[in-house]
C-alpha cells in the first residue's frame, strides 16, 4: 500500500529535472511491471531523447528496463532503441543481465507509476541509489520515498504528456513540433493507449493539441495504430471469448465483472499482457456504470514467493452524474490509479475478489 507518512506531491519542476539529466552519462530509465503502451512509450520517448547526439560520451546513454511480461509490439515500437528485459528470476544488480547497463547510472528516471508494488523486482537495486532518482508520474497516490526528485502531474490523461515537455527541454526545442520524429512518435503512443485511441473521458484540448504537435513533428499515427492494435492473435480472441463468457452484472446491471483463470490463460495459449482492453467491454452495456476485469495470477509474476491465490484488478467507469470515483476503490484494495481507471492485486480467490470488490463498489453508488 502506498505510504501515507508523506505526500505524494511534485517538488521538481521538469525544467530542473532536465538540468538533473543533462549531464548524466549514464541513465536507467524504469517503469511499472508489465508495461502498457503509456510505460513504453513515455520510456522509450526519453532514451531516444537523451540518446540524441550530445557533449556526452555515448550514442546510448539511456536504456530503459522493463519488468514482467511485455507488449507483444515492444520489439516492433522500439526498433533500434536499445532495452532490457527481466525476468521474473532475473537480478537487476547481475552484470550478466545488466550488460547494457554494466556502468553504475548517474541517474535513474522512473515513468508511470510512483508504487513500490509496481517495482518490486528492483527495489532492493533501487533503494540504496535514492539519490539519483528522479520520478515522473500522473497517478494521484504512490510512494514519495521511492524518488528524491518527484513531478506528479495528476491532470495528465498520460505521462507522456509531461514526459514530451520533459524531451523538449532536454533537446533545447521551441515546441513539440521540433522533436525528433522518433521521440515523438513513441509519444504519440502513450497519449493514444492511454486515452483509449482518444475516446476516453480524459480526453481534453490539452491532449488534443499535444497529440497534433505531436504528429507534426513525425509521429506515424498509422503504423503506431497497425502495429499495437491491429495485430491480434488467435490466442487473444479465444482468451477473449472465455472472458466475455463469464459477464456477470451485479447492483441492478450497474456493475459488470469479468473473469479470467490460470487455466484460462494456459488452455488458449495466451500470454498475461493479451488480456489488455477486455475491462472496456463491459462499458459498452448502457447500464454500467463500472466494470471490472478479475485475473487470476501467480506470485511468480510478481517476483513474489508463496502459493496463495492472487487476483489482479483492472477497473473502469463511466462519467456522468453518477459516476464512480475507482481509484477510491483500489485505494480500498492496496492498489491506486485514476478516477475512471485504477487497479490492484488481493491476496484473494476470485470469488472472494469479486464479492468483496461489488460489495465496495455498490456502497459508493448508494452514497452518490
Amino acid at each position: 500500500m502506498p505510504d501515507s507518512s508523506h505526500p505524494y506531491t511534485t517538488n521538481a519542476t521538469l525544467a530542473q529535472l532536465a538540468d538533473t539529466l543533462r549531464p548524466a552519462r549514464k541513465v536507467v530509465i524504469l517503469t511499472h511491471v508489465k508495461p502498457d503502451g503509456d510505460a513504453a512509450g513515455s520510456t522509450l520517448a526519453l532514451a531516444r531523447a537523451l540518446n540524441q547526439p550530445g557533449p556526452w560520451t555515448s550514442s546510448t546513454r539511456a536504456t530503459p528496463w522493463y519488468f514482467g511480461p511485455t507488449p507483444p509490439w515492444l520489439a516492433d515500437v522500439a526498433l533500434d532503441t536499445p532495452y532490457t528485459t527481466f525476468g521474473p528470476q532475473d537480478d537487476p544488480a547481475d552484470p550478466a543481465k545488466n550488460k547494457l547497463n554494466a556502468a553504475e547510472p548517474d541517474a535513474i528516471v522512473i515513468l508511470d507509476t510512483g508504487s513500490w508494488a509496481q517495482l518490486e523486482q528492483v527495489r532492493e537495486w533501487l533503494s540504496p541509489r535514492h539519490d539519483r532518482v528522479l520520478l515522473v508520474d500522473h497517478h494521484v497516490q504512490g510512494d514519495p520515498q521511492i524518488a528524491r526528485l518527484r513531478h506528479i502531474d495528476t491532470a495528465a490523461a498520460a505521462v507522456c504528456q509531461p514526459v514530451a515537455e520533459l524531451c523538449r527541454l532536454l533537446l533545447a526545442k521551441d515546441s513539440l513540433t521540433a522533436l525528433p520524429a522518433p521521440v515523438a512518435e513513441a509519444l504519440y503512443l502513450g497519449l493514444a493507449t492511454d486515452t483509449g485511441w482518444f475516446r476516453h473521458s480524459n480526453v481534453s484540448r490539452a491532449v488534443m493539441h499535444t497529440a497534433g504537435e505531436l504528429l507534426a513533428a513525425g509521429a506515424d499515427h498509422v503504423r503506431l495504430y497497425q502495429t499495437t492494435e491491429q495485430r491480434e492473435t488467435p490466442s487473444r480472441l479465444r482468451l477473449l471469448s472465455r472472458a466475455l463468457a463469464t459477464l456477470e452484472l451485479h447492483d441492478a446491471a450497474r456493475i459488470a465483472t469479468l473473469t479470467l483463470t490460470r487455466r484460462d490463460m494456459q488452455e488458449t495459449h495466451a500470454q498475461p499482457g493479451e488480456s489488455g482492453g477486455f475491462v472496456d467491454y463491459g462499458q459498452t452495456i448502457p447500464t454500467v456504470l463500472v466494470t471490472a476485469l478479475l485475473t487470476e495470477a501467480s506470485p511468480e509474476e510478481y517476483g513474489q514467493t508463496g502459493s496463495g491465490p492472487i487476483t489482479k484488478i483492472s477497473l473502469r467507469s463511466k462519467a456522468g452524474p453518477h459516476a464512480v470515483d475507482v481509484n477510491a476503490i483500489a485505494k480500498h484494495l492496496g492498489g491506486g490509479g485514476h478516477v475512471r481507471a485504477a487497479g490492484a492485486r488481493l491476496a484473494a480467490s476470485l470469488e472472494e475478489t469479486k464479492s468483496r470488490l461489488v460489495e465496495l463498489i455498490s456502497a459508493q453508488l448508494r452514497a452518490s
